[in-house]
């Protein structure tokens, strides 16, 4: 069992790589807003992975359109990592938006004004 959960973690960290580059590479275009990939979770049979983004700068909507650019060129980053990874099978991809980030910075602003006296309404 343990060879199995190397083997995951290893495949998890190939795809994340591999996408963050084809990000980086302008798969998608968004000027001003900036994606990265923070984590990717396969399956156990490696068919499907979701792929975790944090998505910085940018209006909320701007910043919407780049989650639905990725959905959207699901395809093309499937095809890149076929190419690059000669997987038997290539992982359907499913993208999800990773808040962890904005809600830790929220998290700190209510420490900052709990501890300056004020109080969030």
């Amino acid at each position: 069992m343990p060879e199995k959960v190397d083997r995951l973690v290893r495949v998890n960290e190939l795809l994340k790589r591999e996408l963050a580059d084809a990000i980086g590479r302008g798969i998608i275009s968004s000027p001003g807003v900036l994606a990265s990939v923070t984590e990717v979770n396969s399956s156990v049979d490696l068919r499907n992975a979701t792929v975790y983004v944090s998505i910085f700068g940018g209006t909320p909507e701007q910043q919407e359109n780049v989650m639905h650019e990725l959905v959207r060129a699901r395809a093309e980053f499937q095809h890149v990592i076929a190419q690059k990874l000669g997987f038997k099978h290539t992982p359907v991809l499913f993208f999800k938006r990773d808040l962890r980030r904005e809600k830790g910075d929220r998290v700190l602003e209510l420490l900052n004004e709990a501890e300056n006296g004020r109080q969030d309404p």
